[in-house]
């Protein structure tokens, strides 16, 4: 297994390391958002050949994994590949704390994106090389987990991406389908998506140790990246229409709307 890890760690950081380079040219680190994504497809395409779990197993989890990568890749590299010469506004403020040098600290942040690919995989790791011959109910109960809320994280991108895309809703806030209830849908089914993956992991021996990715996903969201800055930017751009749809509409969960 360390072979592996090993092997996926470099890979990711060297991964990291172009694109940073082209972050650096194009002076756009909003990139680093796609490849992140990607690299998760990397390390499942790793895993698949190199591990040594229970072969009905290794396919379950590379494919999980495969498959949430390169659409959260690809819906990533849609939205920030269309504007190439607009830094999105979180890394644009980071770019504006870290002055004068800016891309020297931005290269840290990209390594240290890398390392997170590892860090977030291990449960791909653990059932990877699970040798347990057959498949738990709490296995096939993650993977029911991680195929609903991919296509409910799905659903939500795609009913933003619509609303965004009509030009009467320009400086709006999106409140169409799930974006009615909550201000963060897709969030919502992302953090699902890591529960999934640690209820398979459950089977392997030290299986509870996947828990620390979905805490670390839900924290990250809650907390640090995810909504304190969208709803920061957001209250930056929309101003008092954002606070009214705050004040209508659940943080997370995408089904109950406040009176």
């Amino acid at each position: 297994m360390l072979t592996t890890i090993l092997v996926c760690t470099a890979l990711c950081c060297l991964v990291m390391f172009f694109v940073w380079v082209w972050a650096k040219t194009i002076q756009n680190a909003g990139v680093v958002d796609i490849f992140w994504a990607f690299n998760f497809a990397l390390i499942a395409i790793v895993i698949c050949q190199n591990a040594t779990g229970y072969w009905e197993r290794r396919l379950l989890i590379s494919a999980m994994v495969l498959i949430w990568s390169m659409r959260l890749g690809i819906y990533l590299l849609i939205r920030v590949g269309g504007h190439l010469q607009v830094e999105e506004g979180r890394y644009k403020k980071l770019r504006e704390e870290w002055a004068p040098k800016p891309d020297r600290k931005f290269f840290f942040f990209f390594q240290m994106q890398a390392f997170s690919n590892i860090y977030l995989a291990i449960p791909f790791f653990l059932i990877a090389f699970n040798t347990k011959p057959e498949l738990s109910i709490l296995e096939y109960a993650g993977a029911g987990i991680w195929a609903i809320s991919i296509l409910g994280e799905a659903i939500a991108d795609g009913q933003l991406k619509k609303f965004k895309s009509k030009p009467e809703n320009k400086g709006k806030v999106c409140d169409a389908g799930m974006w009615n209830y909550s201000r963060h849908p897709n969030y919502f089914f992302e953090s699902m998506i890591w529960v999934g993956y640690f209820l398979v992991s459950l089977n392997a021996d030290y299986g509870w140790i996947g828990i620390l990715s979905p805490i670390t996903i839900i924290l990250l969201l809650f907390r640090v990246t995810g909504i304190p800055m969208t709803e920061e930017q957001a209250l930056r751009s929309k101003g008092d229409a954002y606070k009214e749809y705050q004040r209508t509409t659940s943080v997370f969960v995408p089904w109950f709307k406040k009176k």
